[in-house]
C-alpha cells in the first residue's frame, strides 16, 4: 500500500473535490497469462452536504482514478445536517459484511472516523461526528456502508412530516 494514496485531494472545475480512497492492482488470468489492471475507489463531494462514491478500472492508474470520480458523480448523495455540521440521528449503514455506526457529536469533537469513513465523511462536510467501523475492514464495503448510512438519515421536517406531527413534538 502506498501512503499517499488517502492524501490525494483535488478540486476540480464543478466545484467537487475527490480522494481517491485505494488503489488495487487486479489481475484476469486468461489463455495467454494474466491481464493487470488497476482498480480506484473514488470519493467526490462538495462539502456541503453532496457525496458520491464510485470505482473506475482501467490498464493505468490515472485512467482509473478518472473513471472512479465519473462514477462517484453519477451516485452522488444529499446528506442532512444539522445547524452544527453534525448528523441529525445515529444510523448505522451496511454494506457487504461491512457495518458503520453514525453517532452524533456535538460542537468542538470533530471527525473521529477510520481512513475509509472519514473520506466520504470530510467530503460530505460534517465536521463533528463519531464513527465506528463494525465487522469487515474492507475498504471498499466501508465506504458504501458509511455512504448508506449516511442516505438514510433523514431531518427532523421529514420525520415530522411522514409522521404527522409537528417538529416541536419530534424534537421534545
Amino acid at each position: 500500500m502506498r501512503s499517499n494514496e488517502n492524501k490525494r485531494l483535488d478540486k476540480d472545475e464543478s466545484g467537487l473535490e475527490d480522494r481517491v480512497v485505494a488503489i488495487k492492482r487486479v489481475t484476469k488470468v486468461v489463455k495467454g497469462g494474466r491481464n493487470m489492471r488497476f482498480s480506484a475507489l473514488v470519493v467526490v463531494g462538495d462539502g456541503n452536504g453532496h457525496v458520491g462514491a464510485g470505482l473506475g478500472k482501467a490498464a493505468e492508474i490515472p485512467e482509473a482514478i478518472r473513471k472512479g470520480k465519473e462514477d462517484a458523480q453519477k451516485h452522488m448523495i444529499s446528506v442532512a445536517r444539522t445547524d452544527f455540521q453534525s448528523i441529525t440521528h445515529d444510523n448505522i449503514g451496511k454494506f457487504g459484511g461491512a457495518s458503520v455506526l453514525l453517532k452524533r457529536a456535538p460542537e468542538g469533537t470533530g471527525v473521529i472516523a477510520g481512513g475509509p469513513a472519514r473520506a466520504v465523511i470530510e467530503l460530505a462536510g460534517i465536521k463533528n461526528i463519531r464513527t465506528k467501523s463494525l465487522g469487515s475492514n474492507n475498504k471498499q464495503n466501508v465506504v458504501f456502508a458509511t455512504l448508506n448510512g449516511l442516505k438514510a438519515l433523514k431531518t427532523p421536517e421529514e420525520v415530522a412530516r411522514l409522521r404527522g406531527k409537528s417538529v416541536s413534538d419530534i424534537l421534545a
